[in-house]
Formats: C-alpha cells, sequence, structure tokens
C-alpha cells in the first residue's frame, strides 16, 4: 500500500483556487442578475426560470464529469498513469456527445420545457424567458467540455489552472453583459450572447493546456481517439450515480420553482436573490467539499484509507469553521446585496428572511448534508450518496415544501422550510456511512 500525503500547505493551495473559481462563478451569477435587473423584474424571473433547467442539465454534467475525474484521480494515486491519462480522454470525449444530444433534445422541445415545467407565467415573463433560452442553450456543450476538462485538472490538485480559465471566461462574460446591455441596450440577449461566447473560450483553453505533456494527465498531440469500453464503463459506474443525483436535485428545484411561480413575481424574484446569494454563503463549504474528492481519490487509489479518513476529519472541521465565519461575515452585508437588485419591497422582504435563515442553519447542517458526501464520492460510493440524496429531495425537499408552502400557507418561504428538513436528513445518514466502512470497497477496479 502507498501513502499519500498532503501537507496543510498544500491542502491550503488546493482549496484557495476554488474558492476563488467559486467565487467568480457566484459573483458572475449576482453580477448577471444585477444587470438583468436593470431591464426589469420580469426579466430577472424569465432568466431565473430558464436558469433552473440550465442548473440542472450543467449539475448533471458537471456530477458526470466530477466522477469521471475520480477514475483518473484513483489511478494517479496507485500511479497508473497510462489508465489515467486514458480516462481523461473516454471522459472528454463521452460528456461531449452527451451534451450535443441533450442539446438537440432541448431545442426540439423547447416549448414543452418552457410551457410544462413553468405552467401560466406572466406573459412579458414568458417573451424574455423565450428569447434567453433560445441562445444560451447553445453553450451547454462548451459548459460540458470545460466542466470536465477543469475537473480532471482539480483531481491532478492542480486547481489553479482551473480557477484561471474560470477567471478569463467569467471576465468575458461580465464585459460582454456590460457592453451589450449598457453599450448596446440589449434586454435578456445580452447576458446570453456573453455567455456562449465565454463558454467556447473556457473550453478550448481546457483542451490546449491539458495537451501539456509535463502534466501527469495529459492529451497527447495527434492522438486518435479510441474507444475504450472498459474505461467509459468505470467512469459510468461512478458518473452516472452522480449524474442522476445532480439531475433529479436540480429537476426537483425546478418542480418548486413551478410551485413558486404561483405566489406571484415577487416571490420568483425573491427566491431568484436567494438561490443567488445562498450559494455564496455556501461557498467555502462547497470548494472545501470539491478539495475533498481530489484529495480521498487519491488516498483511495493507493488504498491509503487511513489517510483518506484523516483528511476527511482535518476538512470537516475546516469547513465548519470557515462557514460559520463566512456566513458571519455576510450577515453584515447580505442587505446591500439585495439593495442592488432594485426589486420591490416585498421581494426584498421575502429575499432577506430566505437569507437569514439559509445562512444561519447552513452553519450547522450543510457541511454534514453536502461537503461530506464528497468524501465518499472521492472513493468510489457514489450509489450509496445518490440513493440518499433523491429519497431526501423527493420526500422531505418536495413533499414537506408542497406541505408547507401551500397546505399551512408559508408560501415561497415554505419550500425554504422543507429544504432544511431534507439537510436533516442527509446530514445524519451521510455521516452514518462515514462512520462505517463499506465506502472502504468502493474503489475503481
Amino acid at each position: 500500500m502507498n501513502k499519500v500525503t498532503f501537507s496543510d500547505k498544500a491542502l491550503v493551495a488546493l482549496i484557495i483556487p476554488l474558492i476563488i473559481e467559486q467565487f467568480l462563478s457566484v459573483a458572475v451569477g449576482l453580477a448577471d442578475s444585477l444587470m438583468v435587473a436593470s431591464v426589469g423584474e420580469a426579466a430577472v424571473s424569465a432568466v431565473s426560470l430558464v436558469d433552473s433547467v440550465n442548473v440542472l442539465l450543467i449539475f448533471a454534467l458537471n456530477a458526470l464529469a466530477t466522477g469521471g475525474a475520480v477514475v483518473c484521480g484513483q489511478f494517479l494515486g496507485r500511479r497508473d498513469l497510462t489508465k489515467a491519462r486514458d480516462a481523461a480522454q473516454q471522459l472528454l470525449v463521452f460528456v461531449v456527445l452527451l451534451a450535443l444530444g441533450v442539446t438537440a433534445v432541448l431545442y426540439v422541445g423547447k416549448n414543452l420545457v418552457l410551457g410544462g415545467l413553468f405552467g401560466q407565467i406572466e406573459e412579458d415573463v414568458e417573451n424574455y424567458a423565450n428569447t434567453y433560452f433560445i441562445i444560451v442553450e447553445a453553450s451547454i456543450p462548451f459548459m460540458a467540455l470545460y466542466s470536465a476538462g477543469a475537473a480532471i485538472f482539480r483531481v491532478m490538485g492542480n486547481s489553479s489552472v482551473s480557477m484561471k480559465i474560470s477567471l478569463l471566461m467569467n471576465l468575458i462574460n461580465v464585459g460582454g453583459n456590460a457592453l451589450c446591455i449598457f453599450g448596446f441596450g440589449m434586454g435578456v440577449e445580452g447576458v446570453a450572447i456573453p455567455t456562449i461566447i465565454s463558454r467556447v473560450v473556457a473550453a478550448g483553453a481546457a483542451v490546449v493546456l491539458l495537451m501539456n505533456p509535463q502534466l501527469d494527465v495529459h492529451l497527447a498531440r495527434g492522438q486518435r481517439y479510441k474507444f475504450n469500453g472498459g474505461m467509459v464503463g468505470r467512469i459510468l459506474k461512478v458518473g452516472v450515480p452522480s449524474s442522476i443525483e445532480g439531475s433529479l436535485f436540480q429537476l426537483g428545484k425546478v418542480m418548486l420553482l413551478s410551485l413558486v411561480s404561483t405566489f406571484g413575481t415577487a416571490s420568483i424574484a425573491a427566491n431568484a436573490i436567494a438561490n443567488s446569494v445562498g450559494v455564496l454563503q455556501n461557498l467555502v463549504a462547497s470548494s472545501i467539499g470539491m478539495a475533498m474528492i481530489t484529495v480521498v481519490s487519491q488516498c483511495t487509489g493507493a488504498m491509503d484509507f487511513e489517510n483518506a479518513r484523516f483528511y476527511t476529519k482535518k476538512l470537516m472541521k475546516w469547513a465548519y469553521g470557515l462557514t460559520c465565519v463566512w456566513n458571519l461575515f455576510l450577515f453584515t452585508v447580505q442587505s446591500f446585496i439585495v439593495d442592488l437588485y432594485n426589486v420591490s419591497d416585498e421581494a426584498a422582504r421575502l429575499a432577506m428572511i430566505i437569507l437569514w435563515l439559509h445562512g444561519a442553519i447552513g452553519i450547522v447542517l450543510w457541511p454534514a448534508a453536502f461537503t461530506l458526501p464528497q468524501a465518499l464520492k472521492g472513493a468510489g460510493d457514489t450509489s450509496y450518496v445518490m440513493v440518499v440524496a433523491v429519497s431526501s429531495m423527493w420526500i422531505f425537499r418536495i413533499g414537506c415544501g408542497y406541505l408547507f408552502a401551500q397546505f399551512f400557507g408559508l408560501g415561497v418561504i415554505g419550500t425554504w422550510l422543507a429544504m432544511f428538513v431534507d439537510w436533516v436528513f442527509r446530514g445524519i445518514f451521510f455521516v452514518w456511512r462515514y462512520r462505517g466502512d463499506k465506502w472502504e470497497s468502493k474503489f475503481v477496479k
């Protein structure tokens, strides 16, 4: 058995770029929302509705990419670089082909997606949503390619590269948004067009940088692609459960959004603001979870379960401590952030209530519910994570969401209270799994 060790300095060097990358992603989301807010509250609602579908797809593709990267990481841990490189190549090709197919289906079923999921929405919201959907969906395959490339860099422990690509992508996105909306006077299309351009650039940069022969995992220049069914099977075994989990999780959120949309534009806008800022509240713990995948996958690949547990405990302590400090800071500035959206008083009031609840409860529950399962995924135990996450999502977040929002009349706030119940269930079952030893047998063979 090989020992895989990470010094505190190495862990910090891995985590900080991930935090910066995640912050950039959230900041761009906030900037997009604020720029769209200048078009009107209906535009904010429309972008939020369409992005709820896009997040579902991107989350699923990202999860598949991360699962494939776990395979790379475990082969890296056992120093089998040939298989690690083959896994990377198979992953990149597979996610792009899958994303192309999904994008085609989306365009064919556009009316079903917009009309079937969201039902009766106000006419101006519907018009904006249609415009945004037609333009932005073309970026999905490029986002999938970038996500796979970034996941490969992260699992090598080289998170600074994915951060730099993210920085480039987000600069193009924000700059393009400002130019299109404020310079050319565009509406939601001024957000959609720069999104496509930025994702094309990011995908191209990821592929070019992966061709560096000095990397442990790289793409050989001029090498023809050869399908490897066994390797694709390994990737799917780890990646598909995560992808199913991610897609069903986001589908559940879309269903709840369709419920929220019945409460009026103020509730839709408040929900959109809370989703954007809420991601910011969980940013540090989420980034540490991404680092866990790198650390645990390499430890598991080397059959070094002692260190896998040691680093999981250490990173969980960091996640709790830093989440507490980060959210206490955000509490002091979140009213300013909400004011930037320039929405109605009712939308701002609802958003503030949700954010106070989300931040305070997240300090206690979020790391156990979402950071810890990343260690299980890094070990290859993705099927267990999927079953727990999907069961909890549909029983508690969906079931209690409709119960609290409609039966008890709590409206949009009721859907968020149901989410906190979901967190409790997840945390209990993930802690129980980690304390056992079944996850140690799920490594890639």
